[in-house]
């Protein structure tokens, strides 16, 4: 990619790095993630970062989700946080009409500098949801034990969450905690309203 200036040395990018050209981010992804997240999707997501780690290039990637699994939207995120950090290129992202849930976890492991959104893009920011019931069959212990265990994996979810919201947040005029009461309600955040309150760094039309 034709991108002037140093690379800081973790890897990352800074608010004055030039980002790549309107054709380069909107045509000619080396990523695309089109569809639900899910394990295979993690699958697709590693060969294609292997190809792009040899190759040499920055990471361009076109993100367009309904959501999906959150670990494995988890499990993408990282591999994005390690690339910046860890490979000396940059990483750049091209939000594409619908940018829901475990989507959003992906998107916010880019610099906020890297982030971009189409002028039909929508961020779809919501609770994480679980689906599950407790059957509590035998002696008191026991029956405590399971609650117990169950709660801590609540309050773990719960954690993983905030921080995600921290990270999406991080330099914009959102805190975590507005984003969170946002949230409960099914937050859908237009693109416009998006490069506003400062999550992205340009709407792409």
């Amino acid at each position: 990619m034709n991108i002037a200036g140093n690379v800081p040395p973790s890897g990352g990018t800074t608010p004055t790095d030039p980002a790549p050209e309107l054709a380069q981010l909107l045509f000619e992804p080396n990523i695309s993630i089109n569809g639900p997240i899910g394990q295979d999707t993690v699958t697709f997501f590693l060969g294609r970062l292997e190809e792009v780690r040899r190759s040499g290039q920055d990471m361009l990637m076109e993100l367009n989700t309904s959501g999906g699994d959150a670990d494995a939207a988890r499990r993408i995120a990282l591999e994005i946080r390690l690339f910046r950090l860890h490979s000396g290129r940059r990483a750049y992202c091209v939000g594409k009409t619908q940018v829901y849930s475990a989507g959003v976890t992906i998107f916010a492991a880019f610099d906020r500098h890297c982030r971009f959104l189409t002028e039909d893009a929508v961020l779809l920011v919501h609770e994480r949801r679980m689906d599950t019931s407790l059957a509590l069959n035998g002696p008191m212990r026991s029956c405590i034990q399971i609650v117990r265990e169950e709660l801590a994996l609540l309050e773990t979810a719960e954690q993983l969450e905030m921080e995600g919201f921290r990270e999406l947040v991080n330099g914009s005029s959102l805190t975590a905690e507005e984003l969170y009461q946002r949230a409960t309600n099914n937050c859908y955040i237009h693109a416009e309203d998006a490069c506003r309150l400062g999550l992205v760094a340009e709407v792409l039309g």
